[in-house]
This record gives structure tokens, C-alpha cells and sequence, in this order.
């Protein structure tokens, strides 16, 4: 196919997703483009349709014609934000620009999203011409006031590599008079970064000896600067996951607080699971935000340990939980400035680990990114769970007409929806295996939304459904349904008083109601907003149930929580939420999650009609407390697509819907009430247990990883591989 014959395609495709993969195929038959192909493109960037605008400014990146990047410096000051910014990124292919170096500085000093693109290509500049790139942020920094602005320049400059660089980074970090963010960043830099020289080492310790945060940051970039020898680890395998959003403990203290969903309580089990199993993994790393602990990342200071170094206790068996410091939002939608911090954190992890068989990445966001470039670096095989996200939203979106072409810039902006397809194709097809979730028609799927073809990959693709702790889950149960927790003084009974004390808030008649439950972070793609609007707007489903919504920071929400707030305060107002019947919990440990769920069943002898367990999000790639919910008893409504329809048997155990909608929603949640009182319901809901039980648990899941660990183990000191797995990939 001819650049014009895949331009052209772009152009005319029927759906978003068909014009992205044939954007991906236009990128590959341009690389070898003519005068005329290049000419094409260039006009084509300035098209009103903003697929066919974004398809051609990719294109002329990775294009050889030395007309492309003069094209491409000069839309990085387009009027239309979305082309400009497009052309920052695409940018990080050329040969680098004078042009565009004023605009790439002002982006990078500028932050977010649009920073983060402008510092990658910034640094991809700086491996070839370092002096150039250093002139540019020297001057961008000398006439830049604002801290924040600065403290930015400071990072990306520990970018470039250069004795220069080291000299302009120790004049930053020794200035009493600079700021301390600013200190901070030089600082890091000095211990771990191209400019990185032993040269900064009396200035490290200086500073380590000092008190306070700046303190702490030169102790870490000491240990960066001067790392111990290879240490010994134990035999067996070490894997470590990775989900950088949250601060995940072995107790799940936050679960339900920001981004920490079930994807940490997966973690938390999940390792757990691994270290107990035939044959067991020795070590488990969890990597999570947060603040590094003193013993996982010791001082150099000699000692006689072997290799002359005090030992990290990250080198013992067992399931570790292991920090990286972010500054600024963790937020998965809000994070991409972090690239260099989270980079340099998850590399501080692995070198310490000694040696790691496998990093397990879960998600195309800036930690995945970050640790897949470590990855390569240290020639460790990445396991990649394969979630179309942002794809199957994007198809969704598509076919319910909420994101059209014409809107596409605009959400794009806000998205990053052609970025996020982009990563998760490179990190696929990067990996040395893929995990999928099962799905009902997976092989399509994954052909239609990625571009995967999954008979021809199917060496390197497992099928694993996720798991949860299901002997957790019935000692809750137990203890809640029988009132031992209650004599042996644990945890559940503190947690089913709590419940019983929020549920007294609700006027005397609505007690004797059921009441519809949903678990999950405030978060727009979770729904529950459109939840409360359903049950809102439906006066027969009002007066039929109660509704409860756990999950969310309401002392200290983050924008999207607040957000997310403010719309269900909109449908209903906070003052009237209780006398309504609607009680908005906040985040509650998974103990006291599972607890409350299960009291929400009903215990032998209640005379109210039991409860329901709702999802109400836009999508789900599997659900994990959808199946903790089934685990306790619920009859449960689940997105009509993705895991849940694998699992979820449609008016027996539960009712499979489209939940984008409220009437739908409504409707559903009836359905479900209605399967709960029926006679029948302990019998299929102890089906369904069971059900969970055999397929699900976190033991059947992690037998299944650790088989894929040990395949693809001796593959670590070998070269990264490339895959073609992506069709078309660029």
C-alpha cells in the first residue's frame, strides 16, 4: 500500500478504532515515502478531521525525508492544541530541530501530559546532540522564576548526559538560595541519570547529612550513585509486580482511596498466593507509591556483609513491599509527569532485588512505560496482562455516539486516548508473554481492537482469569453470618457494627428494605454516579431498596473523586442522601468490604429481603469484586461484556446489562432484586460459590502465572525481544 492508499484509508474508515490501526499502517508505508507521499501528508495535516491530522503528523516522524521534521518543529506552535502537541511527540524520532528547541523547553518547563511528551523528546535529542539540548534548558532556566517551572527545567537537564551537565546540576542542588523542589530534582539527578558522576559524591553526602526531605534525597541518590556488587539471593524465582497508583500494604489500609481498586487487593493476594504455591516463588516484590523504607535501601556505608555493603532486606524470601517517590499527582489519568521519577524508583527496586526472572505490568500507564524501559535496559522479561484499555472504551464510546471523530481532539486532550493505544501496542509487543482475561470472544477482540492475531501469537498468550483469596473470603463470611467474629473479638465485628450504626442513619421505614451495594474508587469509568441516578430517577426502585456506595476519599478526594462527588450531590444532595435512602460510605479496608457485604446478604433469621451487589462501570476487563461479591452470596449486575460475561450466568446468578445507561441500570437492578427474593436464590447462589471457588481462586491464578514466570525466566539475561504481535505496529 502507497502513503496515499493509507491515508486515504484513514480517512475513510467506518469506526475510531479502524481509522487508529490503519493511522499505524500509514506510518509504515511512509517510512519509505517519495516527495509526493511527504507532500501529501504535510497537507493532510492541516485537515479538519482530527484522526486524519494526527495519522499524518506521526507519519512524517518516522518518515526520511529531511523535509519531514521542519514540518513537524514548526506544528509543535500550532493553534490547534491537539496537532501540537501530537507534533512534540512525533518529534522524538527526528534528527533534532533549532526550531523547535524554544517551544520543546516551554513545554517540558510547562508540565503535565504535554511536559512529559516535550521532556521524552527532549531527552531521545539529547543522546545525539547533548550540547545543543544542554544550551537550550541552560537559557530556559536562566530565565524561568517560578519554582515549579524550574524544578522541571532541573529534571529534564538530568537528562542529558555531559560532564557540563553534572557541573550545572551540583551548582543547582549546592544553592542554599534555590528552591528546595528545585534542589530536589538536581539531587536525583545526580545520583541516577546520564549526568550521574562520582564527581557529585561529596556534595551527596553533604546533603545526606543534613535534615529534612532534601536529606532523604540525597541518601537515596547516594545509594543510586554507589550501589552494592551483585548481591546473592535466594535460590528459586523472584517476580515482582507493579502498580504505582496507590500505596498498597499487605492489610489493604487504603483500598477504595484514589486509584488503589482491585488491582491491589490483586496484588496483595496475588503475592501471597505465589509464595505458597507448587513449586512456590521465592520472592514477591510489590512496587507501589509511596515513601521507600531505610532497610530496603540502606546507606553504602561498608560493612561485613558480603560484597562489603549492608544488605537490603528486599534480598530475604518473601513477599516485599517496595516504594517509589512520586511528586504531584499518582492519579493513573494524572501521572505521565512522573516518567523520570517512577523510572528511576523502579530501577533503584530491581538493582537492589539482584536478580529478578520476571516484572508482571497490568496497564498502559506511565509506570508500565517506565518499567518496561528498565526492563530493557537490565534484560528482564516483562509478562504483560493485556486489558484493551483505552480500545474497548474507545469502541464503546464510538457505537453509543458520545466520541465521534469530530469530538475526537477534544477528548484526546484530556485522554490521551491515541498516546494510551500507541503504548499499549509498543509494550504488547515488547513483551516476552501475554496474559489475557478471558473473554467471551477473545480472539476477535483482540483482533479488533489491538491488531493481535491470536492464533499466530499463540505461543507467547495464556488465558488466565483473575483470582481472589476465597478462604478470606469464608472466614468473613463465617465470622459474620454466625457471630464468631463477635466472640472471638476480630476485626469483622467492629466492621459489621460500623454497618449496623450507618444503616441506623436511614429513616425507620427503609430500614426493613434491601440494600443495593457497589464497591469501587470514584471514578467516572465505575459509574457510580450514573448508579445513584438510576435509582433516583426510578420512584419505584427508591421506594424498593436502599443504596450503598463504597469506595472514595471523602475527607481528602482527589479531583476525579471530588468530581465524581459532585455529580451524585447533583442527582442527590448530600443533606437528603440519608432520609433518600442513599448512604455514600467512603473506602474501607478489603476486610471490612467483604464483611459488609456479606451482612448485606443477610444473616439466618433476617426478615428483610437481601441484598444486591451492582456494577455499574462502563466497562470491566474482569471484576474482581464483582466475584467477591458472588463469593459471599450476592445476586450481582455486571457490565454485559468483557470478564463478567464469562462468569456471570445471565438471570440465574445475576444479570448481565448495559450499564452505561441509567434506565438500563434501573431496569437491571430489579431483575436482580427480584432473582435475590426468589425461592430458589440460596440454591444458586451456593452454585455460584461454588463456581467462584473452583475456577477463581487466587491459588488456581497464581499457579497459572507461576507457570508462565518459569517460562519465560531464562529469558533474563538475554537480549529485550521484540515481537511482531502487533500488525502493523510503528
Amino acid at each position: 500500500m502507497d502513503p496515499r492508499s493509507a491515508l486515504e484509508a484513514v480517512r475513510t474508515a467506518p469506526t475510531l478504532l479502524e481509522a487508529m490501526r490503519a493511522a499505524s499502517t500509514l506510518a509504515d508505508v511512509t517510512a519509505q515515502a517519495d516527495g509526493d507521499g511527504v507532500r501529501d501528508l504535510i497537507s493532510a495535516t492541516l485537515s479538519d478531521d482530527p484522526l486524519t491530522a494526527l495519522a499524518a503528523v506521526h507519519a512524517l516522524g518516522v518518515c526520511d525525508d529531511p523535509t519531514a521534521a521542519p514540518v513537524l518543529a514548526r506544528l509543535v506552535a500550532d493553534g490547534r492544541r491537539h496537532v501540537a502537541e501530537h507534533a512534540l511527540d512525533a518529534l522524538r524520532h527526528t534528527a533534532p530541530v533549532d526550531e523547535a528547541l524554544p517551544q520543546l523547553v516551554s513545554s517540558s518547563r510547562d508540565g503535565g501530559f504535554t511536559g512529559m511528551l516535550a521532556q521524552r523528546t527532549l531527552e531521545s535529542w539529547a543522546v545525539r546532540q547533548p550540547d545543543r539540548v544542554r544550551g537550550a534548558l541552560v537559557t530556559g532556566l536562566a530565565s524561568t522564576t517560578d519554582d515549579d517551572g524550574r524544578t522541571r527545567l532541573a529534571e529534564t537537564l538530568g537528562l542529558v548526559p555531559g560532564a557540563a551537565t553534572t557541573t550545572a546540576l551540583v551548582a543547582l542542588a549546592a544553592d542554599d538560595t534555590e528552591a528546595l523542589p528545585v534542589r530536589a530534582a538536581a539531587t536525583a539527578a545526580l545520583g541516577d541519570g546520564p549526568a550521574a558522576d562520582h564527581s557529585a559524591e561529596a556534595l551527596l553526602v553533604s546533603l545526606a547529612r543534613t535534615v529534612g526531605p532534601l536529606a532523604q534525597t540525597a541518601r537515596l541518590a547516594l545509594f543510586d550513585l554507589r550501589p552494592a556488587p551483585a548481591p546473592p539471593v535466594p535460590d528459586g524465582l523472584t517476580v515482582v509486580q507493579l502498580f504505582l497508583h496507590s500505596d498498597i500494604d499487605g492489610q489493604l489500609h487504603h483500598s477504595g482511596r484514589g486509584d488503589t481498586g482491585g488491582i491491589a487487593t490483586l496484588l496483595v493476594h496475588l503475592g501471597d498466593a505465589l509464595l505458597r504455591g507448587e513449586p512456590a516463588m521465592t520472592r514477591v516484590i510489590t512496587v507501589s507509591g509511596g515513601s521507600p523504607e531505610p532497610a530496603q535501601f540502606p546507606s553504602g556505608r561498608p560493612s561485613a556483609a558480603p560484597g562489603g555493603h549492608v544488605g537490603s532486606s528486599l534480598l530475604a524470601r518473601g513477599h516485599h513491599y517496595a516504594k517509589v517517590p512520586l511528586s504531584g499527582p499518582v492519579g493513573v489519568s494524572r501521572a505521565w509527569p512522573a516518567r523520570v521519577a517512577a523510572r528511576r524508583g523502579i530501577r533503584r527496586v530491581l538493582r537492589t532485588a539482584g536478580r529478578v526472572d520476571a516484572i508482571h505490568l497490568r496497564m498502559a500507564d506511565v509506570g508500565s512505560m517506565a518499567a518496561a524501559e528498565v526492563a530493557d535496559e537490565l534484560g528482564i522479561p516483562v509478562v504483560l496482562t493485556l486489558a484493551p484499555d483505552p480500545q474497548a472504551l474507545i469502541d464503546a464510546r464510538d457505537h453509543a455516539g458520545t466520541l465521534t471523530r469530530a469530538g475526537f481532539d477534544a477528548a484526546d486532550l484530556v485522554e490521551h486516548l491515541w498516546f494510551r493505544d500507541q503504548l499499549l501496542r509498543d509494550l504488547a509487543a515488547r513483551a516476552s508473554h501475554l496474559v489475557l482475561f478471558p473473554r467471551p470472544q477473545v480472539g476477535d477482540d483482540l483482533r479488533r481492537y489491538l491488531g493481535i492475531d491470536i492464533d499466530v501469537q499463540r505461543d507467547r498468550l495464556s488465558v488466565v482469569g483473575e483470582g481472589i483469596d476465597v478462604a478470606g473470603v469464608d472466614r468473613i463470611v463465617g465470622e459474620t453470618l454466625d457471630g464468631s467474629g463477635r466472640r472471638r473479638g476480630s476485626g469483622v465485628t467492629s466492621a459489621v457494627d460500623e454497618l449496623d450504626s450507618l444503616l441506623d442513619t436511614l429513616p425507620d421505614d427503609r430500614r426493613a428494605l434491601p440494600t443495593v451495594v457497589s464497591v469501587g474508587r470514584l471514578n467516572p469509568v465505575k459509574g457510580m454516579a450514573t448508579l445513584v441516578q438510576a435509582w433516583r430517577d426510578d420512584a419505584r426502585l427508591r421506594e424498593r431498596c436502599n443504596l450503598l456506595l463504597v469506595g472514595g476519599d471523602l475527607d481528602h478526594p482527589s479531583d476525579e473523586e471530588a468530581a465524581e462527588l459532585a455529580r451524585i450531590d447533583a442527582v442527590v444532595p448530600a443533606a437528603e442522601a440519608a432520609d433518600l435512602g442513599l448512604l455514600v460510605a467512603g473506602h474501607r479496608p478489603n476486610t471490612t468490604t467483604i464483611a459488609w457485604l456479606a451482612r448485606l446478604r443477610g444473616r439466618p433469621g433476617d426478615t428483610a429481603p437481601p441484598g444486591v451487589y451492582v456494577s455499574a462501570s462502563l466497562k470491566e476487563e474482569f471484576g474482581i469484586a464483582i466475584l467477591e461479591a458472588m463469593a459471599v452470596g450476592l445476586v450481582v449486575v455486571a457490565p454485559d461484556g468483557g470478564g463478567p460475561a464469562t462468569y456471570v450466568a445471565h438471570g440465574e446468578t445475576g444479570i448481565l446489562a448495559d450499564t452505561s445507561i441509567a434506565a438500563g441500570l434501573a431496569g437491571a437492578t430489579h431483575e436482580a432484586l427480584d432473582l435475590a427474593a426468589a425461592p430458589e436464590a440460596d440454591t444458586r447462589m451456593a452454585q455460584a460459590r461454588d463456581m467462584v471457588r473452583t475456577r477463581f481462586g487466587i491459588d488456581t491464578m497464581a499457579a497459572s502465572l507461576a507457570a508462565v514466570y518459569r517460562e519465560v525466566a531464562p529469558q533474563r539475561a538475554g537480549e529485550p525481544r521484540l515481537s511482531d504481535a502487533v500488525e502493523g505496529a510503528s
